[in-house]
């Protein structure tokens, strides 16, 4: 019987050329039969090694039970043991280039032992069973540039502790499948349509917060098996969520058991520790050049998306890969071919795996976390982009931070710096991020960060997600966030749910979620996230007042949106706001409500206020509205005379 696990002499060519994309089904262990016996196929890359053997608790981790052959020419060791089935503990013993004893887990292994352990574990993922085909057939119609995008991003081990912990160890985590089943009545309910979780290939540290990977195609052990991982997507799906996870290709730990010297010479680091390593991280650097850990690194962004049915990866530290010195001082960095700080050979990678994740996975996303101003980072690589679908918008965040940090007296002489992101906004195609990275290592929470006393924070920050929610581009919320988290996040303990007994959390919490169910219900915020013409400054330079106005527009002219936040605890009764043409404007929302923490006299009856003539901001027509401090208020209009676009109906009638 042949066995359909033998690393052919095709897959060595492929491999070779970086183009075996799901060289996951060759290489790892994967139980199977040959000739009636069962046990499991095992295959590895280690062409420098001397000798190589699987030992485990199948055969008393005896390094000469089990030694595996290698006759190719690209050194992948490859054998069958009989009797080895899902759930056995594994490493590869080697015997290394210079006679090192090594051992260490598969890089290709689908399951991993627990840490402390380091073992790799058998698994059969032949068992993986999908029923999402609804929600993947939906997906292929996915576009950045038209749809919704309202991310929740979430470490599962933080989010909540499971109320029986008794039996779970000490963290007392949900599984998989639990935190499924939770997370996702709660994601709907609050309107998001993603949840992006941090730390799922496995990683030996919780405080790396899974950024540093030893197991790339293991989803972690923490939360329980590949099976579980599997049905928690797929239950994700049948609910009409999206998954995104964090991938991390810009480094990897030296731990003895990973992928360090792996056969005993730098396989897949550069040798030389100015390319190899990251000083300020302690980490490796991947080799991006050599084919096979280029091919590595491709096969594992299709595991997770395809295999997985994954709905995007958000690539970690892509400004790391891109230059040379990142982080590295004179002395410590090698420059390219041409005497410049740019990373060829990860640039050519970023343009293979978009391409190659995008256009093999229709509606799938690949987004980077990229904090400099690269050039046409989400530009078409045949237009000498990187072909991402997405980008952070770092800048805007930190502008957003600075100006939401300080004190109201001091805000009108920064007033620019909430209008500057509308200059660069279409020049990528941006994620609005508040992520992990901004409320953890003394930069407190954001309810922390907000000026003022204990009120003042949560006007501020309803103001502050308002001016988010209208901002052009996709949005991403780190958990505990939505209801005013006040202590810094750690991974050691979950977030401060208790605080939703407060009626301010809790009346945040709901103001958050109707944000987000309007983001989703009026496409004027979403659609036009590419379309300049789909935003509007009513009045960018009212410094004084540290008031903004502006417009969300439709593409038929119709539920358009019209914004005007006061971002200081100063009421403005009298106040009068320009608007572009005559006809009513409904008051859709208000953050000072009293359901949100407003005041009863915060409150302007819900009715239409009829555009009046008279000359304001610019425009021939304004609307009077009583501003309350901090107030942030949101109207919709239609043009005079447009009509909604009606979408044809389709098919046959029925008889």
């Amino acid at each position: 019987m042949k066995n359909e696990y033998v690393f052919s002499d095709l897959d060595q060519y492929l491999f070779g050329h970086a183009t075996h994309y799901d060289l996951y089904r060759k290489l790892g262990a994967h139980p199977t039969e040959v000739d009636g016996v069962a046990g499991t196929y095992f295959a590895v890359w280690a062409p420098n090694a001397q000798r190589v053997s699987v030992i485990g608790d199948f055969n008393n981790w005896d390094t000469e039970a089990n030694i595996i052959s290698s006759e190719d020419a690209i050194g992948v060791w490859q054998g069958f043991i009989p009797g080895v089935m899902p759930g056995a503990m594994y490493k590869y013993f080697l015997i290394g280039y210079s006679g090192e004893h090594l051992y260490k887990a598969d890089p290709y292994g689908s399951r991993a032992e627990l840490r402390p352990g380091t073992a790799s574990i058998v698994a059969d993922l032949r068992k993986v069973a999908w029923s999402d085909g609804r929600w993947m057939k939906k997906r292929e119609k996915f576009s950045v540039e038209k749809d919704a995008m309202v991310i929740y991003e979430c470490h599962i081990g933080s989010w909540m502790k499971h109320p029986l912990s008794a039996g779970r160890g000490e963290e007392g985590f949900y599984t998989y499948r639990e935190f499924a089943e939770k997370a996702a009545d709660y994601l709907l309910d609050m309107g998001y349509t993603h949840i992006e979780l941090m730390g799922i290939a496995e990683h030996p540290f919780d405080g790396s917060w899974g950024y540093q990977v030893t197991g790339y195609y293991a989803p972690t052990a923490r939360y329980g098996t590949p099976e579980d991982f599997a049905w928690m997507v797929n239950y994700f799906h049948e609910k009409g969520i999206g998954v995104i996870l964090d991938w991390v290709p810009a480094h990897f730990p030296k731990d003895e058991c990973g992928l360090v010297k792996f056969d005993g010479t730098e396989l897949y680091e550069h040798k030389d520790p100015r390319q190899g390593e990251h000083p300020d991280w302690g980490t490796k650097i991947y080799n991006y050049g050599r084919p096979e850990v280029k091919n590595f690194l491709l096969a594992n962004a299709l595991y997770w998306v395809e295999f997985f049915h994954v709905d995007g990866l958000r690539v970690d530290a892509v400004a790391s890969m891109l230059y040379l010195d990142y982080g590295k001082k004179d002395g410590e960095w090698v420059a390219n071919k041409y005497g410049e700080n740019k990373n060829l050979e990860a640039i050519e990678f970023f343009k293979h795996l978009n391409t190659l994740v995008t256009g093999r996975n229709k509606g799938a996303v690949m987004i980077a976390e990229e904090s400099t101003a690269w050039p046409r980072v989400t530009g078409k690589v045949e237009e000498e982009g990187l072909g991402f679908s997405m980008k952070w918008n770092m800048g805007w965040m930190n502008d957003f931070l600075e100006y939401m940090k300080l004190d109201p007296y001091f805000r009108k002489g920064n007033h620019y710096k909430m209008t500057f992101s509308t200059s660069y906004a279409y020049s990528e195609k941006y994620v609005l991020v508040l992520s992990h990275d901004e409320v953890v290592h003394l930069k407190c929470s954001m309810w922390s960060k907000m000026p003022g006393i204990y009120e003042d924070k949560f006007h501020n920050l309803r103001a502050g997600y308002t001016y988010m929610m209208g901002h052009p581009g996709k949005k991403l919320l780190f958990m505990g966030q939505e209801f005013g988290q006040q202590r810094e996040w750690s991974e050691e303990r979950e977030i401060d749910w208790f605080l939703l007994e407060t009626p301010m959390n809790q009346q945040l919490k709901d103001y958050v979620k109707d944000l987000w169910h309007m983001y989703r219900k009026y496409p004027a915020l979403y659609a036009t996230d590419q379309d300049p013409n789909g935003f509007e400054w009513i009045n960018a330079d009212d410094a004084d007042r540290s008031i903004y106005s502006f417009m969300r527009k439709s593409q038929d002219g119709t539920k358009n949106l019209l914004f005007v936040l006061n971002m200081t605890p100063v009421a403005r009764p009298d106040y009068h706001c320009g608007v572009p043409a005559k006809t009513e404007y409904k008051l859709v929302l208000n953050s000072m409500d009293p359901k949100y923490g407003g005041l009863p006299e915060d409150v302007r009856p819900m009715k239409n206020i009829k555009a009046k003539e008279g000359e304001c901001d610019g425009r021939p027509y304004y609307i009077p509205y009583d501003l309350p401090a901090y107030g942030c208020a949101v109207f919709r209009f239609d043009y005079p005379g447009a009509k909604p676009d009606k979408k044809k109906k389709t098919g046959k009638k029925k008889k």
